[in-house]
């Protein structure tokens, strides 16, 4: 058995490089080894749930060759593989330790947090809108029965992650209705019998999936009726046969530089993705990332050890790079940056609740593992557009990077457009975990009880380090660490005019100096 992962997002990634100068912005198919999965009808439309959901490949363009220098193919294992270690990690703290209000619990068992998440929670842009409820699934023993109670209206979501970090299913409002449903889960291959009553069938891609639900959460008051939900959402399992309690071991005896690529290739071998991402996988034979068996990285060749660590330094210094800028490079100062499209790297596997259309895929695979990358650093089991829409900056209007020295307005002349709800959240940076503050508020927004609108129906956010004096100010207050910040804005189903980008969220503006006489 593996050891325990450290459940900050850096494990198993070297320190950070510096932050880069605001100027320098850049930005299943079948499996051939397993068994047929047979036929299913493409899935619905949201709130008509299908009853199975099959992969819908993606062929896209030839895989490119090579590189033939180590290194470089090192650093490109390391930003495809990046979101699978960190993943399963994460999967490991959950098994063993939880996270914040969130216990650990063992696999098919749900995890549910007791309040709204906290500082305590060392995760990744964790929200603070909604009431986690967490499962690891292991399929390896058979398909599970999921039953999901009726939330009488209210919002919430259950996510369906596989080991890659594909989102491949949702069950909820948007999705599927609130209605009580009861689902299947099965794993690759299965083509057993559906018992009677169920509402649909969930095909998981990987033997090992993560289920993210949130019930949306009005706060402290809210917080029984969010309870009752949560002891009635169950798993069982389908047949008592024998299922695994943990994940594929690594070899103990690697040297603690070489741990990342010891778990990609024992990981990479227990989950195998689609056809057309194992095709991929080839390149890195001479980096034996394929090698079964005793670890070919306890007594490493000198020049495949400098390959690999230095790889492993590039990998995530471009992750990094590729985390904290646009596209383009010509984003404005201040400008958000509020990608819909960031989860759209799953090419393969479009279950109950997904969109299967080309708006909605990354048109070219290979650049979709950088994508897949950035989006698990910045924002691990985060949803597709269509679902949650995320918006983040790091910069004031001014370009100037945001920090806890300094006052800030944020002014909503009207809503931001969204069918459920809106809020914006306080994170700190470079880890993006939540902020702790006197007034225990992490995150403001449309249900925030007591904000003061002006007469014009705008709403100004205060954005500071200390409570402002005016009672009005520090009713709309969002309270900002000592350092350097990244806020988010989280639009729970947002309108079309967010997805198309015709929205423009308003920058967040600093305080001026009086001008002295």
């Amino acid at each position: 058995m593996t050891d325990q992962a450290d459940r900050s997002d850096q494990a198993d990634r070297p320190d950070r490089p510096d932050r880069p100068d605001p100027a320098d912005r850049p930005d299943h198919a079948d499996r051939s080894d397993r068994p047929d999965q047979g036929a299913h009808p493409a899935p619905a439309g949201p709130g008509d749930p299908a009853e199975n959901a099959a992969p819908s490949g993606s062929p896209g363009p030839a895989t490119p060759p090579a590189p033939s220098d180590l290194t470089e193919l090192a650093t490109e294992a390391y930003i495809y593989g990046y979101p699978l270690v960190f993943d399963l990690s994460m999967v490991q703290a959950a098994l063993h330790e939880g996270f914040g209000s969130l216990p650990s619990a063992s696999f098919n068992e749900f995890a549910h947090s007791s309040r709204l998440a906290t500082p305590d929670a060392h995760f990744v842009s964790v929200n603070n809108d909604t009431v986690y409820s967490i499962a690891q699934l292991d399929l390896s023993g058979g398909p599970l029965l999921l039953h999901v109670p009726d939330t009488l209206g209210a919002y919430y979501v259950l996510q369906f992650i596989d080991a890659w970090t594909n989102n491949f299913a949702y069950v909820g409002r948007r999705a599927t209705g609130t209605g009580e449903t009861k689902w299947l889960i099965v794993p690759p291959g299965w083509a057993g019998e559906t018992p009677e009553g169920m509402t649909g069938v969930i095909d998981a891609p990987t033997t090992v999936v993560s289920i993210a639900g949130r019930f949306a959460c009005e706060g402290p008051a809210d917080l029984p009726r969010v309870h009752g939900l949560q002891k009635r959402l169950t798993l069982k399992v389908l047949e008592e046969f024998m299922h695994h309690t943990w994940l594929p071991a690594t070899d103990p005896d690697v040297p603690e530089p070489l741990h990342f690529f010891e778990k990609l290739r024992v990981w990479m071998a227990a989950f195998p993705p689609s056809a057309d991402d194992c095709a991929y996988q080839d390149r890195f034979q001479p980096l034996q990332l394929l090698e079964e068996g005793p670890s070919p990285y306890i007594h490493p060749a000198p020049e495949l050890l400098h390959a690999l660590t230095e790889g492993l330094k590039r990998g995530a210094a471009r992750v990094e790079r590729a985390s904290r800028t646009g596209a383009d490079g010509a984003r404005a100062p201040g400008a958000w940056e509020m990608n819909p499209h960031l989860f759209d790297y799953n090419l393969d596997w479009f279950g109950v609740g997904t969109h299967d259309s080309p708006e909605w895929r990354i048109e070219d695979r290979t650049s979709s593992y950088l994508t897949r990358a950035v989006a698990a650093r910045v924002g691990l089991w985060g949803n597709h557009g269509y679902e949650a829409v995320y918006a983040h900056t790091s910069e004031d209007a001014d370009g100037h990077w945001l920090n806890g020295s300094r006052k800030y307005t944020l002014r909503f002349d009207s809503p931001p457009p969204v069918q459920s709800f809106w809020s914006v959240t306080m994170y700190d940076s470079p880890d993006y975990y939540l902020v702790a503050n006197p007034a225990d508020r992490y995150s403001i927004g449309d249900r925030t009880p007591g904000l003061v609108y002006d007469d014009d129906g705008s709403l100004t956010l205060r954005i500071q380090k200390d409570r402002p004096t005016d009672p009005a100010e520090a009713a709309n207050w969002l309270p900002a660490p000592e350092g350097d910040f990244r806020p988010m804005l989280r639009l729970y189903t947002p309108e079309q005019s967010v997805l198309d980008g015709s929205y423009e969220i308003p920058r967040i503006t600093p305080e001026r100096e009086p001008e002295t006489a």
